[in-house]
C-alpha cells in the first residue's frame, strides 16, 4: 500500500512538472509569436504650413455700448420699442414718471435764485432796502455835520466881537466832531457792510446751488430716453407701469456692425501674444461658421477670472456681419506663428532619450531608430529640420500599447 502511494506522488509531481514546461513553451512561444506581429501606426512625412495656436474662451461686446439706468426710484411711463428693434438717433425709447424730479428741480431752482440774491447783497453792501436806508442814514448825518459847522462858524464870529463865549464855541467845535463821526460811520456802514470772507462764502454758497440745480436738470433730462445714436436695442428690462428702483439697468443700445471680443488667455500663454496676431472665432450656437479677427490689444496685466489668472485681450472682427450678439461665450484661437512648407510629423511619433530627439523610421517592415533635428511644435505636429526626408514613414504607436523596438518585425496598419 505504501508502495503505491509513493507511485502515486511521483507521478503527480511529474505531471505538475510537465504541465509546468508546457505553461513555459506556450509562454515564450506566444511572445515570439506577438513580436514577430508587432502591429504599429505609422504616418507620412509630409510638407505643410505648421501654425502654431493658442486656444480659449471669449466674449463678444459692442465696441461701444450705451447702457440706462433709472435714475431715481419711479415708474415707467411709457415704452417705445422693443428688444431687437434698430432704431435712428435721437428716437425716444422709454419715458419715465418725472413728477419728484421736477419737483426738487423747482426746489433747486429757488436754492440758486435765493443764493443769488445773498450774493448780490454782499457784493453790493446790501440788498435794496439796506442801501436805501444807509443812503438815509448818510444824508442825516451829512445835514448834521453841516448844521454844526454853520453853528460852529457863526459862534466863532460872535466870540470875535465879544458876543460868545470861549465854552459855547468849544462847545460848537464838540458838536461838529460827533456830526463827522456819526457821518463817517454811517458811509462806513453803508459801503463796506460785507468783510471780503463773507462774500467769498455767498459765492460757494451760489455755486452749490448752482451744482444742485445741474444735477437735478440732469435727473429730469434722464427720465426721458433718447436714442444717443442709430443701433439696436438688444437689451430691455422696462415695461409700462412698472417700478424701477434707482439705479436699476433698463436698457442697452449698441451699433451690432461694430462689435469685438474680450478673450481670457491664460498666464503662462500671454507671452506669446502680440496686437495684430490672426484671430479665428467660433461660437456653438452656429456650428459650422467662423469669423475672423486679430488682436488689437495684448494684455497689459493679469487677472483673476473665476479660478484662472488669465491675460485680458482685446479682438478687433474683421469680417463683422452682425450674426454675433453681444454677451454670448465664443471659442478664440490665436495664430503665435506660422512656418511655410515645413516637413513635420505627428507629436506622438517624436520620442527623446537624454534631451535627443529621434523617432522611429519604418524600413523595409522593421523599425529603425532615427536621430532627428525638430523645429516649432503646435499641440498636434512636430516641424523636421533634418534627419527625415519627404515621404518617408514613421511609427506613432502601436495597437497593443506595447512600446516601438528598433529592429523587430512589424505589420503596418494606416
Amino acid at each position: 500500500m505504501a508502495e503505491e502511494r509513493k507511485r502515486s506522488d511521483r507521478l503527480r509531481l511529474w505531471l505538475w512538472r510537465s504541465l509546468g514546461l508546457i505553461l513555459v513553451i506556450v509562454f515564450f512561444s506566444t511572445r515570439y509569436l506577438l513580436r514577430d506581429q508587432l502591429v504599429v501606426r505609422e504616418s507620412q512625412v509630409d510638407r505643410e504650413v505648421l501654425l502654431n495656436t493658442i486656444s480659449t474662451n471669449g466674449k463678444v461686446e459692442p465696441e461701444v455700448n450705451y447702457q440706462f439706468y433709472s435714475p431715481i426710484a419711479t415708474t415707467v411711463k411709457a415704452v417705445y420699442v422693443q428688444a431687437g428693434d434698430k432704431v435712428p438717433a435721437g428716437k425716444l425709447l422709454v419715458l419715465l414718471d418725472s413728477t419728484d424730479a421736477r419737483a426738487r428741480e423747482a426746489t433747486a431752482e429757488s436754492g440758486v435764485k435765493s443764493a443769488q440774491a445773498a450774493l448780490d447783497a454782499a457784493t453790493h453792501n446790501g440788498t435794496q432796502e439796506q442801501r436805501q436806508m444807509a443812503a438815509g442814514e448818510i444824508a442825516r448825518a451829512r445835514l448834521e455835520r453841516d448844521q454844526a459847522q454853520h453853528d460852529l462858524d457863526a459862534l466863532i464870529k460872535l466870540n470875535s466881537t465879544g458876543s460868545a463865549s470861549a465854552s459855547e464855541v468849544s462847545a460848537a467845535r464838540e458838536r461838529l466832531q460827533t456830526a463827522e463821526a456819526s457821518l463817517h460811520a454811517s458811509d462806513q456802514s453803508a459801503n463796506n457792510r460785507y468783510s471780503p470772507a463773507e462774500v467769498a462764502r455767498a459765492q460757494a454758497a451760489l455755486a452749490d446751488a448752482q451744482a444742485s440745480l445741474a444735477a437735478a436738470q440732469k435727473i429730469v433730462a434722464q427720465t426721458e430716453i433718447h436714442a444717443p445714436v442709430a443701433g439696436t436695442v438688444y437689451s430691455m428690462d422696462a415695461e409700462r407701469t412698472e417700478y424701477a428702483e434707482q439705479g436699476k439697468l433698463l436698457m442697452q443700445i449698441a451699433d451690432l456692425g461694430n462689435e469685438r471680443v474680450r478673450a481670457y488667455f491664460d498666464e503662462p500663454d500671454i507671452g506669446r501674444l502680440e496686437a495684430g496676431q490672426k484671430i479665428l472665432i467660433k461660437w456653438d450656437a452656429k456650428p459650422g461658421k467662423e469669423w475672423h479677427g486679430h488682436i488689437e490689444r495684448a494684455p497689459v496685466t493679469v487677472v483673476t477670472y473665476g479660478t484662472r489668472n488669465v491675460g485680458v485681450v482685446l479682438v478687433g472682427i474683421d469680417d463683422e456681419d452682425g450674426a454675433l450678439l453681444p454677451d454670448t461665450n465664443v471659442n478664440v484661437t490665436v495664430t503665435t506663428s506660422s512656418e511655410p512648407n515645413v516637413m513635420s510629423i505627428p507629436r506622438e511619433a517624436l520620442y527623446s532619450t537624454g534631451g535627443k530627439p529621434y523617432v522611429f523610421k519604418v524600413v523595409d517592415n522593421k523599425l529603425v531608430r532615427t536621430p532627428v533635428v525638430t523645429g516649432i511644435v503646435n499641440l498636434t505636429r512636430v516641424a523636421v529640420v533634418s534627419g527625415l526626408n519627404e515621404g518617408d514613414w514613421v511609427a506613432t504607436g502601436t495597437l497593443s500599447g506595447q512600446p516601438l523596438q528598433e529592429g523587430v518585425p512589424i505589420k503596418v496598419v494606416r
